[in-house]
């Protein structure tokens, strides 16, 4: 049985350290076409190159790099080609930033690739398999284990919990220990909105004790229903609101596409967590 770290503990990423005693924010860099919400706007090199400086200036802790969509319906690349627009840009973030490098991914040989290139996380939203887990095992690298399903008519809540702890116990086997793990719910993966919302507003019950977790609901359609279904580049607000919830439930990390605005509502979380 490998055992949590005892709180407050700390996600640690290679060389990068990250306490958990405030929350940090994730900035998304889609290098892709077709994401749901900036599709095509950094597919260019430059503009990646430009938007990742932007967020760090704004006070992103970390860039998450992604080489393809994971929207509903969406047409997977080969291994491959997603590495192909990664290639170029990677090492370019690693070098002219200070931030911390995040690639997702769920190809395996990507994540080797991209651990040699200079990331320091490796965001995987299939969850992490025995493959993955193979391939990062002995980097020290940080990895993001997303929880893909739905609860099937059962307590999400447990569930996403049973599912980590599942995660840990085989990351263990590679000598992958706790403080490199980072737990992510996949708000908007598989989840009926009731479930998003349970894990959004109760996302302590699903944590494990003194393991990071991360929350992604940036401009995702659990933000849009209750107000409308807004135009993604108008859901900051509902954003903003769902990722200051979740970090009083217990987030360590938010994954956004506003950095700016989520710096300064992270803050004002964490101001209020105190008296929480």
């Amino acid at each position: 049985m490998i055992k949590s770290p005892k709180a407050p503990g700390a996600f640690q990423a290679k060389s990068r350290r990250f306490p958990l005693s405030r929350t940090y924010v994730m900035g998304i860099l889609n290098i892709t076409p077709d994401s749901f919400s900036d599709g095509g706007q950094y597919f260019e090199p430059e503009k990646a190159l430009a938007r990742a400086k932007e967020m760090e200036a704004q006070g992103a802790d970390i860039i998450d790099i992604g080489g393809q969509s994971t929207r509903p319906g969406y047409t997977p690349l080969s291994p491959e080609e997603e590495w192909l627009r990664l290639r170029e840009i990677l090492p370019r973030v690693a070098a002219e930033t200070e931030a911390a490098i995040s690639v997702d991914t769920f190809y395996p040989q990507v994540a080797e690739k991209a651990l040699a290139a200079g990331a320091d996380i490796i965001n995987d939203v299939s969850g992490f398999g025995e493959e993955m887990l193979r391939a990062v095992a002995g980097s020290g690298c940080g990895c993001v284990v997303m929880y893909p399903k739905g609860g099937e008519g059962g307590n999400i809540l447990e569930q996403a919990k049973g599912f980590f702890g599942n995660r840990m116990e085989a990351a263990g086997k590679f000598g992958i220990q706790p403080q490199l793990l980072c737990m992510d719910p996949g708000i908007g993966f598989g989840k009926t909105m009731e479930e998003n919302y349970a894990l959004i507003a109760r996302l302590r019950e699903a944590k494990l004790p003194g393991v990071a977790c991360l929350m992604a609901a940036s401009r995702k359609r659990v933000t849009g229903a209750p107000c409308g279904n807004p135009p993604f580049a108008q859901r900051l607000p509902a954003t903003l609101a769902a990722h200051t919830a979740a970090i009083l439930a217990g987030a360590d990390m938010v994954r956004v596409h506003d950095v700016k605005e989520a710096v300064q509502a992270a803050r004002m979380a964490d101001a209020l967590k105190q008296w929480n």
